[in-house]
């Protein structure tokens, strides 16, 4: 595929606990494209972090178990060495954290944070550097440049530290951005200004983003994908159209109905029963999802769940969604999208 960027085949990343490794990201295929936002969405602990850390390498690797590949213009990365690595993190490869105040060195001006990634990656005078750093900072809505280059982190609000850390992650112009829960604990107003830059970061530089949320109302305006990962799986894969538009795995659309409606007339929201296993407790065999959705009989699912080519580019894992159906209120649930 000649625009593709990124192809992550059968990985599987284990973390050892005691001495178990558990899978935390289990046999994920996906590709990302040129200028495409690919979303992963899921509840907290379903793999989403682990996937993004697994293809920019920022796992430990002493506890850490990486199989299958992660091509990167066709060069696999999955277990490259930390300098192969370090030379296509902040270069190739750039990522924006969720929580930039962790990010960012508490005892370093904002603008020799972001000079420093300009220093490892080219060759440039200081005063070139300089002028790059400002013009970063211009370029991610921050004003009085000058002023907040000799500014600490700490001196910033959340939504100034945020495009910092979009600065640093754009600086070397990279081809693919990560963007983990990029507008997490920032008010409203500042994530729509966030979610803005990133759709204009792809755009001008016709990057592939990965783009990392719970949030299905910030999917429905950004996306191109989305995949939907439950339990360390990818459980239902669609362009973003169709997967609002004809959801089908039995967690795709719990989510779905889980989002409040402006025009719903519900008294309550609807509730996913249970929560997601912690990672030594994931059932490693079955449908992953079926615990919480006891109601749907036990032989409808797969023994071996696999992804299902249901339409063209729409991918659904087990065939359990042939036959989910909400409860009904009688059964103390809801009726909505019953099949």
């Amino acid at each position: 595929m000649s625009n593709g960027l990124l192809k992550i085949q059968s990985l599987r990343t284990s973390f050892k606990i005691k001495d178990n490794y558990y899978a935390a990201v289990d046999d994920v295929t996906l590709e990302v494209n040129k200028n495409e936002i690919v979303a992963i969405v899921g509840e907290s602990g379903c793999g989403k972090s682990a996937l993004a850390s697994s293809v920019i390498g920022l796992h430990n690797k002493n506890r850490t178990k990486i199989d299958g590949h992660i091509y990167y213009r066709g060069y696999d990365i999955a277990n490259a060495s930390v300098s192969e690595l370090n030379q296509l993190r902040g270069s190739e490869l750039g990522m924006i954290f969720q929580d930039p105040l962790t990010a960012l060195n508490p005892l370093m001006i904002i603008g020799e944070q972001i000079e420093e990634t300009l220093l490892l990656h080219q060759k440039m005078t200081k005063q070139e550097r300089k002028k790059r750093v400002l013009e970063l900072l211009n370029d991610v809505g921050i004003p009085r440049p000058e002023y907040t280059f000799n500014q600490y982190p700490h001196q910033l609000s959340g939504g100034m530290r945020q495009r910092v850390v979009i600065a640093i992650a754009i600086a070397n112009n990279p081809s693919l951005l990560i963007a983990d829960e990029p507008t997490t604990a920032l008010d409203v107003t500042i994530q729509s200004q966030i979610l803005d830059l990133i759709m204009k970061l792809k755009k001008e530089m016709h990057a592939g983003v990965i783009l990392i949320t719970h949030d299905l109302g910030v999917v429905a305006e950004m996306a191109d994908r989305v995949a939907v990962m439950y339990a360390g799986q990818i459980v239902e894969m669609a362009p973003v159209t169709d997967l609002f538009d004809n959801p089908q795995h039995p967690y795709t659309r719990s989510l779905l109905e889980s989002v409040p409606q402006a025009s719903s007339k519900q008294d309550r929201l609807y509730v996913i029963q249970g929560v997601v296993p912690p990672l030594p407790s994931l059932p490693r065999t079955g449908c992953r999802f079926k615990t919480r959705i006891p109601w749907i009989s036990e032989d409808v699912h797969e023994k071996e769940p696999t992804l299902h080519e249901i339409n063209p580019n729409h991918y659904v894992r087990c065939t359990c969604y042939k036959h989910f159906h909400f409860l009904d209120e009688k059964e103390g649930g809801f009726t909505h999208g019953a099949s």
